[in-house]
């Protein structure tokens, strides 16, 4: 292991399980335990479990924090109640992206931003230096939290064995409550999920991380590393930063403008965002399914059938749940409609296919 690479409070769990790790965002992270694709298939068809305790959470709180956290993020939380949650990006005033993120509110004047766990650094240094003039205070506290997310159609189930409380079924989409541990601790359970299946996420300190693996383990649940997150958040059309949103990568150029609220006042970016929306932007992300089982892969050129290029393939693979080889490119906008013929150069060939929508796979959230 390379030992400039940080690890999560899990660490010693993965390598006793044999798994399979690989520098991912500055940390050395399980990829696969028994396979990706048994993997994927356990979230799918019953329960799994990853170590996502890399994230970042940074939490801002004051006076003036709603108006702060609006002011640097996309969606509105001044619609928010305490207990609720909003997905969004933090934008560059081009409107390309800093970060998609998630904001907890946890009371009238407090916030958790949960991060990318390559961009816990970059988001805290942006957020203070945006911070001039807002009675605010912000605070990276990253590294006090561990955390699982349980994801499939038994995630309920195995959190209500885990935890003996009957009322974690009634929690809803995109929200989340607070329970303590029995030191006092804060521990945190919010339903969202990244993988097109019911799921929750659990944050908790470090040990009581690792005492909640050990107990999901023994009752079953399936370990998965960050191959089948992968997997499983690209067939339910879901972005991963760096690939289909970056600096480059605007909310709207990714198709995700419903996150942004234009009847805001104000936020970082909007109007540049909102003269996308208005006129258009010179290229999309757009989903593609092959003809061929040919696996398309990032960075692979997508051209016509001239050979000219209009594209590039930001995520792709042979659909586990689907059987069929798909991806997301970002391509020219005249090229984004729906049905258009594109084709995926692979090394020398090429191999036909169309545009279809982004979200491949049916999702199954509990709402």
């Amino acid at each position: 292991m390379d030992q400039s690479l940080k690890t999560t409070c899990l660490h010693d769990c993965h390598i006793s399980l044999g798994a399979k790790m690989s520098p991912f965002a500055g940390f050395d992270m399980p990829i696969q335990y028994s396979g990706i694709i048994q993997e994927h298939n356990a979230v799918r068809k019953a329960v799994g479990m990853f170590d996502v305790s890399h994230m970042g959470e940074i939490f801002v709180d004051g006076p003036a924090a709603e108006a702060f956290v609006n002011h640097v993020f996309t969606n509105d939380v001044s619609q928010l109640a305490p207990g609720g949650i909003l997905y969004g990006m933090m934008c560059y005033p081009d409107g390309g992206v800093v970060d998609d993120l998630l904001v907890y509110k946890e009371f009238e004047s407090g916030y958790l931003l949960v991060v990318n766990a390559a961009n816990v650094e970059k988001d805290y240094k942006w957020l203070l230096e945006q911070s001039s003039g807002f009675e605010v205070e912000i605070f990276d506290d990253s590294d006090s939290w561990g955390q699982i997310a349980l994801q499939g159609p038994g995630a309920e189930d195995a959190l209500v064995k885990a935890f003996g409380i009957e009322e974690l079924r009634e929690l809803e989409f995109y929200t989340f409550f607070d329970l303590e541990d029995e030191d006092g601790g804060r521990v945190i359970i919010s339903r969202t999920g990244y993988t097109g299946e019911d799921g929750f996420e659990i944050y908790a300190s470090p040990d009581n991380i690792r005492d909640l693996w050990a107990i999901f383990l023994e009752d079953g649940v399936t370990p998965c590393g960050l191959g089948c997150r992968d997997t499983l958040r690209f067939e339910a059309g879901l972005p991963l930063y760096g690939d289909e949103l970056s600096p480059e990568i605007s909310p709207v150029m990714a198709g995700l403008s419903m996150f942004c609220k234009f009847d805001k006042p104000e936020f970082i970016g909007k109007e540049v965002l909102e003269k996308q929306k208005a006129e258009g932007v010179a290229r999309k992300i757009v989903g593609i399914e092959l003809h061929d089982n040919a696996i398309p892969r990032a960075g692979y050129p997508v051209e016509l059938e001239d050979g000219t290029q209009v594209g590039v393939v930001t995520t792709g693979y042979h659909s586990i749940s689907l059987d069929k080889s798909i991806c997301f490119a970002l391509v020219d906008s005249a090229y984004a409609p729906l049905g258009t013929p594109l084709f995926i150069r692979i090394r020398k060939r090429v191999f036909p296919g169309e545009v279809i929508k982004k979200r491949f796979y049916k999702t199954n959230y509990k709402k």
